[in-house]
Parts: structure tokens; sequence; C-alpha cells
């Protein structure tokens, strides 16, 4: 992003109407170099170092998913670190944003950081947990695909409005256009006590429709098709905190 001036509670950065600074012309100039193998690493500010942890998160978390896959169904240690990471990346999340204010630092490359991070964390990883507990069906595959490109949409389309959004004095958003891409969050809670609970794979509540026929689903996968038709809603509008 330009500046990260503001934080939203669903990790989104908006920037502000002010030019350019000394510290994004500077990035600019590394990041067009030509010399040195690590000029890209140079231009990093401190803000989109955590914001790379955040994606860290969110790798880590499809890993531990895989891993579950691979090991004995009945051993959750790779399920709960699973979901224990997507919390940790909200965090970091959260953090990026408070940490450039503080350094009055501005970022170039901040916002589509900040997306593409999002993306892994919030939407990748829930449903790779998903996908381990057991609702891999063929139609829970596209269904799932649909929830994770409703978040990469959300969060593309953030990024070309949120200079034509409504602002407040401070410069910041008035609203959020759809709910927010870590709002989904609230799935992995629920995926955590069905954990707790031992309700996955053969168990997974409400079990499945249309058993043995190409259209078997899990009726549980529509919590993400919900949650990905909200984030991509254009008319509702969520004040911001």
């Amino acid at each position: 992003m330009s500046r990260r001036t503001t934080t939203s509670s669903g990790g989104d950065k908006e920037s502000s109407a002010s030019p350019p600074d000394g510290g994004q012309e500077k990035q600019k100039m590394l990041l067009a170099s030509d010399q040195g193998h690590f000029s890209m690493i140079k231009a990093l500010h401190l803000a989109d170092l955590i914001t790379e942890m955040n994606g860290f998160c969110g790798v880590m978390s499809v890993f531990s998913s895989m891993r579950y896959c691979l090991g004995e169904p009945t051993k959750y240690g790779n399920l709960w670190a699973a979901l224990a990471f997507m919390p940790f990346g909200l965090f970091f999340d959260f953090m990026d944003g408070k940490v450039a204010r503080w350094r009055h630092k501005s970022s170039l490359m901040g916002q589509e950081l900040d997306s593409l991070a999002d993306l892994v964390s919030f939407g990748l990883s829930p449903a790779a947990a998903a996908f381990a507990m057991g609702i891999r069906t063929p139609l829970d595959h596209l269904l799932l695909t649909f929830f994770v490109l409703c978040g990469l949409t959300r969060l593309a389309r953030f990024n070309v409005t949120v200079a034509a959004l409504p602002k407040d004095k401070t410069g910041k958003s008035q609203y959020f256009e759809g709910t927010p891409i870590p709002t989904t969050l609230s799935i992995a809670s629920v995926m955590a006590y069905w954990v707790y609970k031992g309700w996955i794979l053969d168990n997974i509540p409400f079990g499945v429709v249309a058993k043995g026929t190409p259209f078997e689903f899990h009726p549980v996968v529509g919590v993400f098709i919900l949650s990905g038709c909200l984030m991509v809603s254009k008319t509702i509008h969520i004040p911001k905190p």
C-alpha cells in the first residue's frame, strides 16, 4: 500500500491522500534498481516483514493440514496446529499497521503483501483445514474453491476501490464493502469445536448428501459458501470501529 495509516479490524489496510514521502521514494528506487541481488529485501520496511509473518502463519497452517492427511486420523496434533496458526496470522495482520503508524513509515509493497498474506491465512488455510477434516468430495472441492476465489476477489476489489470509498476526517474509510476476509476465523473456531468433539472425517455434522452419486457433498460446506458470498457483497456495508 502507499501508506499504512490505519488498520481495520478486518485486516485491510488503506492509503491516505497524502503524497508519497521520502520513504516511498527510497523504496521505489530500491525496487527499480537492477543492481544487487538483495535490493528487494532492503526495500522492505519493518511493517512489511510483519505482514510476511502473517503469510508464514497461513502457509504453516496449510502444511499442517497436509501433514494431518498423511498421518494417523486419530492423532489431531497437526490439525490443531493448522487451526492455531490462523489466529496468529490475524495477530500479525493487526500489528503490521500498528507498527507502520508507530514508525511513520510508508510502504509501496504493503497493500499487495497484505492482500496476498490474507488470502493464504484466511482463505486458503481454512479451506485446507476443511479438506483435512473430511470435507473432500469432488463437489466439496468445487465449493471450497468458490470460497477461496471469493476471498481473492474481495481483496482485489478492496485494493482497487479503497481510494474511492467515503472517508472520515482522519482519512479512514467509513465502512467495509462486504465482510472482511479475516471473519473466516469464525469458521475456524467452529471447526476447532468439531475437532474437540471428534466430529471429523466420517462424523462430520449433518453427514453427506447424495452419497454414492457424482453430486455427493457435505451440507456443512454451505457455511463456506455463505461466507464467500458475504465477502463479495456490494450492498453489505459494515461500519468500521
